[in-house]
């Protein structure tokens, strides 16, 4: 279930109108930030990846544009790329009109995810950000697909 929508007994739908509620269920999980868009000092949105059951890098989202001052915490935790990243024949979903950096994949963060999904797996709508989990590496992370992710 994505969410629930509420409205009065006695309101019809309207195309356009913006008279019932909806309440979508969020979660938190982590995923591996394997690329940016925006400067990596300050990144504007998160391009976020987990690995499969065969430690293939899979493409599970991106974030909302960050708050600035997230960005400037993302970026001190990030690390320039060096010879043979992962994740470099890996296509992202950037945004519209979005060029992609990618960036070493070690840094974990925690977002706040809808619990809808595509039928590739990825998340249905950007993830917002909640916080870097330093405590956590890469390999603490669920792989992609299992429950709780």
């Amino acid at each position: 279930m994505e969410g629930v929508v509420f409205k009065r007994l006695n309101a019809p739908y309207r195309p356009g109108a913006r008279a019932w509620l909806k309440y979508k269920v969020r979660e938190t999980a982590e995923a591996i930030v394997g690329g940016l868009t925006g400067h990596r000092s300050v990144p504007r949105t998160l391009l976020l990846g987990r690995y499969d059951e065969q430690e293939r890098p899979q493409d599970i989202g991106r974030t909302t544009t960050l708050p600035r001052a997230a960005g400037a915490l993302v970026g001190e935790l990030l690390t320039t790329v060096r010879d043979g990243h992962p994740w470099t024949e890996w296509s992202f979903s950037a945004g519209w009109g979005r060029r992609e950096t990618l960036v070493e994949p070690d840094l974990v963060v925690e977002v706040a995810v809808d619990v809808a999904r595509d039928t590739s797996g990825r998340w249905h709508h950007p993830a917002r950000w909640h916080r870097p989990r330093t405590d956590l590496r890469p390999a603490d992370i669920p792989h992609s697909g299992t429950p709780r992710d």
